[in-house]
């Protein structure tokens, strides 16, 4: 099987190469660094050209409004037009958990973009939407610390490994497309206070009912898995 993958230079996608490539797959690393702008369209064409499986890890340079929302729509528009004409059999996308409840991040609001973009292209498609990465949790707990205290939301979290998301990203890259959503997400949930206190144990946690997530409300429950 072929299967292209674009960001492959990122953190999931370094991941999903090297496992597609041990177990023996065909496997197209694209990237900015290889030639391959999915914002510009140069270099995709080529990097699609006989493949069977697109796997979409990209990200935008920039996480302010409207630069992320020109990225993800610009990019998936490329994207999805030059897998249809190279005949691509399966366009999966990486994603986050909530990401439609939460319409106050610019991110957030790109993100859904993109799944539209994805699901209205006619493409047999699957979008894998995972919980955050446990390797970002340290960044998490940074943007929530003002000097000696960590002030939290009242909400739930739910960390993910990175190898975690990769291997599930190939388990449904090289499965039938789901034409859905499947949500992933880490072993355990804990409260936004819990983790705070095991990553900043020499500050005051205070659980602040407006303490924001990256500039955004949470409910309880808006970053964890809550299907069976």
């Amino acid at each position: 099987m072929k299967l292209t993958i674009m960001g492959a230079s990122g953190l999931i996608g370094t991941k999903v190469g090297a496992l597609l490539a041990a177990q023996g797959h065909d496997v197209v690393a694209a990237s900015r660094s290889t030639g391959v702008d999915a914002l510009t369209g140069d270099g995709v064409g080529d990097a699609l050209a006989g493949t069977d499986v697109l796997i979409d890890v990209t990200n935008s340079p920039s996480f302010e409004d409207d630069p992320v929302l020109e990225f993800f729509t610009t990019s998936t528009t490329n994207l999805t037009a030059a897998a249809a004409a190279a005949g691509v059999g399966h366009y999966v996308v990486l994603s986050i958990v909530g990401v439609d409840g939460l319409p106050e991040s610019g991110y957030m609001r790109a993100k859904v973009a993109q799944e539209q973009l994805v699901t209205a292209s006619g493409l047999p498609y699957s979008i894998v939407r995972a919980t955050q990465f446990v390797e970002f949790t340290d960044a998490i707990v940074e943007t929530l610390t003002d000097g000696d205290i960590v002030r939290v939301p009242d909400a739930l979290i739910q960390p993910i490994s990175a190898d975690d998301v990769a291997a599930e990203v190939i388990r449904v890259a090289v499965g039938e497309p789901i034409n859905g959503f499947e949500d992933i997400g880490g072993p355990e949930k804990v409260s936004f206070a819990e983790l705070a206190r095991g990553k900043a144990s020499d500050k005051t946690v205070v659980v602040d009912p407006e303490a924001r997530y990256f500039g955004t409300p949470l409910a309880q429950t808006s970053l964890v898995v809550t299907s069976p």
